[in-house]
C-alpha cells in the first residue's frame, strides 16, 4: 500500500552564482535549504559577505508557496502576507543559529525560542493512501510546512547533529552545511564548486614547484 508523501524531497537546491553558472548545493538539511532562500545565500565566492545584499528567494507570498510546494507537494499554494512574514522570521532564526553552530558559539536564545514556537504548531501529518474516506484537509497548509521545517531545525541544532554543522573550508566561501557523510569529513560546500577550485589550486601549486 502506498503512503502519501509526508517527508520533503531530498535536500539540496540550485544556487545562482555571481562568478559563474548555477551550481547544486546540498546543505544536508531541509531547514538549511530553507535558510538559503535568504541571508545565508550571500556567501558568494570572493564577496564581502558583511556588505553583500541579502539574497531574497522569498520576495513574495507566491515565492513562498512555490518553494514549499516544491518540497511538500501536498501543501496548498495558498501562502499569504502573514505566512510570508512568519516564514521570514523562522528563516532568520535558522540562519543565525546556523552561523553560531558553525562557529561553535552559543546558540542565541531568542532564535531558539522562535524555532521552538514554530515547531510546537501542527506539522504535516502522516496519511495512508487507499482508504474509502478522507480524514481532515485534502491539502496541508503552508503553516504546517513551516512547522515541519522548524522541527527539522530542532533536530539540526540538537544533539542529533553531533557537531557536524560546518562552514566550507575554502577561504573565500562561507556556506554552511550539515555534514551527513558517513566518515564525517566533508570539507566543501560543493565538490563541483569549491572542491574543484581547491583541486585546481593544488595542481597549480605542485606544477609551480616542479619548474
Amino acid at each position: 500500500m502506498a503512503t502519501q508523501a509526508i517527508l520533503p524531497q531530498s535536500t539540496g537546491q540550485w544556487m545562482d552564482s555571481a562568478d559563474g553558472p548555477r551550481w547544486w548545493f546540498d546543505s544536508g538539511s531541509l531547514a538549511l535549504d530553507f535558510a538559503y532562500t535568504g541571508e545565508l545565500g550571500t556567501a558568494e565566492l570572493g564577496a564581502d559577505v558583511s556588505a553583500a545584499p541579502a539574497r531574497e528567494g522569498l520576495a513574495t507570498a507566491g515565492d513562498l508557496s512555490a518553494w514549499l510546494v516544491g518540497r511538500f507537494p501536498e501543501v496548498a499554494p495558498s501562502a499569504g502576507s502573514r505566512e510570508l512574514e512568519d516564514a521570514r522570521a523562522l528563516r532568520g532564526a535558522i540562519s543565525r543559529l546556523a552561523r553560531a553552530a558553525s562557529d561553535e558559539a552559543s546558540l542565541p536564545a531568542d532564535d531558539i525560542d522562535t524555532v521552538n514556537l514554530f515547531a510546537a504548531t501542527p506539522d504535516i501529518p502522516p496519511a495512508l493512501d487507499g482508504g474509502a474516506r478522507q480524514a481532515g484537509r485534502s491539502n496541508a497548509r503552508p503553516t504546517q510546512a513551516l512547522s515541519t521545517i522548524a522541527r527539522d531545525a530542532v533536530r539540526l541544532f540538537g544533539p542529533e547533529a553531533g557537531g557536524r554543522i560546518r562552514e566550507c573550508f575554502a577561504d573565500d566561501c562561507s556556506y554552511v552545511y550539515l555534514d551527513t557523510s558517513r566518515s564525517g569529513n566533508r570539507r566543501w560546500c560543493s565538490m563541483q564548486r569549491c572542491g574543484n577550485r581547491a583541486k585546481v589550486r593544488a595542481h597549480r601549486a605542485r606544477a609551480s614547484l616542479q619548474l
